[in-house]
């Protein structure tokens, strides 16, 4: 029913202030349902031309579309709908095209303001279902612009005219069953720049074209990765004139393993060991007071997972090293590492002979996955939010959503 009663004129004037509407589109009446707690603004557009804003020509209004709704920003306790007939044109070319309106898409179901809003709550939550219920709205509402506004801002960024000399590739779980994703990223904006499905060559090759140019990619000096050789080959072809920088994350990453399977051969002769494994792969700046306790226990004792401690502490102090002196110190370090005789490391240290080049460049470069790593533990939040994603389209919107540093917003 109309409400606002003997000053409902003023009340419509009033919502056309509000809703900054374009002149000649008027508010023609205010309803409101108070058993569904929603409110009804209707508008008219009474213009008997309008511009295409394709062709930028006027054009006269031939007639009007079908009612349609708009969710828009609640009032008090209401939820609230913009309700229009749209006006078509007649086109020179003789079709028919539906205008715009200023308040929001002709083809969505929310206006732009109600759109902002939910980027913000998303921006602020990192969580849809909750978005969802705070608007108000569906689970399907909060994804659809999650998928409207990275679309959006993908097609606002001009990589294209950037200079990108440093990338960083990194893997990512997407589903049980091996099932991975490809991220690239820019290790200097902290940005993730775009992401393919699975982790083959072809998908990093494919993931690499249709983000940069030729021109860009002969631009690239470091690609940061771990040792996955699908990645290492597609950037040996594609950009031969790149480092390959193996990350200083995986690198230890592999030690802390080669610790810990140490550990957990010595555990069943040592009781000392049991329930230490934090103890011994955390940073010990980091450690709590009974891990600390445990920690220097252990130390003291002497056992082989003491000394396969040491090799990997003595291996992070290699980094940072000069360009000279990376290759003497490294060698000087395997060579100590091997002598521990210790199997478990020994084959790490295999391992990063095979692939001396990127382990070098690790050791000297500036650049590193350290901001991909922290990229990939923020995917791993966004994935534990959502309990997981169904499709590879929803997981990359979300990605790019949050982490790929897009200009999200449908108004400027």
């Amino acid at each position: 029913m109309p409400i606002f009663g003997a000053n409902q004129s003023l009340m419509e004037k009033l919502f056309e202030r509000l809703l900054e509407l374009e002149a000649g589109w008027v508010v023609t009446q205010v309803d409101t349902d108070m058993g569904l707690g929603e409110v009804h603004i209707h508008v008219e557009c009474r213009l008997k031309k309008c511009v295409d804003a394709d062709s930028g020509e006027t054009c006269k209004v031939y007639d009007h579309a079908p009612m349609r709704k708009w969710r828009h920003l609640d009032i008090m306790q209401y939820k609230t709908y913009i309700c229009c007939r749209l006006p078509r044109l007649r086109l020179p070319t003789g079709g028919v095209r539906t205008v715009d309106p200023g308040w929001a898409s002709s083809h969505e179901r929310h206006t732009y303001l109600f759109e902002q809003m939910v980027i913000d709550l998303l921006q602020m939550s990192g969580n849809q279902t909750r978005t969802a219920a705070f608007m108000r709205c569906g689970f399907n509402v909060v994804n659809r612009i999650i998928h409207l506004s990275t679309r959006r801002g993908m097609e606002r960024r001009k990589l294209q005219e950037h200079v990108l000399e440093n990338l960083s590739i990194d893997e990512k779980s997407f589903k049980k069953g091996h099932k991975y994703i490809t991220v690239l990223s820019d290790p200097r904006s902290g940005c993730v720049l775009d992401v393919e499905e699975d982790r083959t060559k072809e998908a990093c090759r494919n993931l690499l074209d249709k983000t940069l140019t030729p021109a860009q990619q002969k631009e690239v000096r470091t690609v940061s990765m771990d040792m996955w050789k699908a990645f290492m080959n597609t950037v040996k072809e594609a950009m031969p004139q790149a480092e390959i920088v193996h990350d200083r994350f995986h690198l230890v990453k592999y030690l802390n393993d080669a610790l810990d399977k140490v550990r957990r051969r010595e555990v069943k002769a040592h009781e000392l060991l049991r329930n230490s494994k934090y103890a011994l792969l955390k940073n010990p700046e980091n450690l709590t007071e009974k891990q600390r306790i445990k920690f220097e226990q252990i130390k003291a004792a002497n056992h082989e997972v003491a000394k396969a401690w040491q090799v990997r502490e003595n291996f992070k102090d290699l980094f940072a090293s000069s360009t000279h002196e990376a290759f003497p110190l490294y060698m000087k370090w395997a060579s100590d590492a091997v002598n521990k005789g210790m199997n478990e490391v020994s084959k790490v240290v295999e391992m990063f002979h095979a692939h001396m080049n990127g382990v070098l460049n690790a050791l000297v470069c500036n650049f590193s996955n350290a901001m991909a790593e922290r990229l990939n533990g923020k995917i791993q939040q966004l994935k534990s939010v959502a309990r997981g994603y169904r499709t590879f389209a929803n997981f990359r919107s979300a990605i790019l959503f949050f982490h790929g540093g897009l200009d999200l917003y449908p108004l400027k």
